[in-house]
Order: structure tokens, then C-alpha cells, then sequence
């Protein structure tokens, strides 16, 4: 069974606008890591729940949600930091 992770929304940049939309996250690391499918050659694996993402209005809320299911979970106190990829040409627009 996959593990859940629970950390807050990182959906504003701003620590000011998170206030205005409050929220954690309960998402699922896979056990399996992704494979490659032979005919298009993209990654993926077997298990849909690693593509899901749950919205709790409290850590409270999310934690409870995850204790009644019987899953294993750990909780980040701090969102998950997004690595933003850009070109160098992107420097000139």
C-alpha cells in the first residue's frame, strides 16, 4: 500500500494570499517506481492512486481522513518546493 503525504496547499506563491485559501494536500507516493511503455515510450505505472491529490480545509482534517482509511502517512509542515524550468532564451522575451 502507497503512503500518504500531507503538507499545506502550495497553490499561491504568497504567504498572504495562502491566508485567503487555507488548505492541505494528502497525495500518494507510488511503491513502484514508473516504467516505460514499450509502444509510446512515456513513463507511467500501474497504480492511479499516485496521480491523486486530496483538499482538506485543516491538517486536522486531512490527518483524520487518512487515520479512518488505515493508511500510513507522514506530514511536511512546509509545501513541496516546484522546481521551475525555463530556457535560457526565456531571459529575452
Amino acid at each position: 500500500m502507497a503512503t500518504a503525504r500531507i503538507f499545506p496547499n502550495p497553490g499561491l506563491a504568497s504567504p498572504v494570499l495562502q491566508r485567503r485559501r487555507p488548505g492541505w494536500v494528502v497525495e500518494w507516493a507510488s511503491d513502484r517506481p514508473p516504467r516505460a511503455d514499450p509502444l509510446t515510450g512515456w513513463s507511467g505505472g500501474s497504480e492511479a492512486q499516485a496521480y491523486v491529490q486530496m483538499r482538506f480545509p485543516t491538517k486536522e482534517a486531512a490527518i483524520d481522513y487518512c487515520e479512518r482509511q488505515g493508511f500510513t502517512f507522514t506530514v511536511q509542515e512546509e509545501p513541496p518546493r516546484k522546481l521551475l524550468l525555463q530556457s535560457y532564451a526565456d531571459n529575452f522575451r
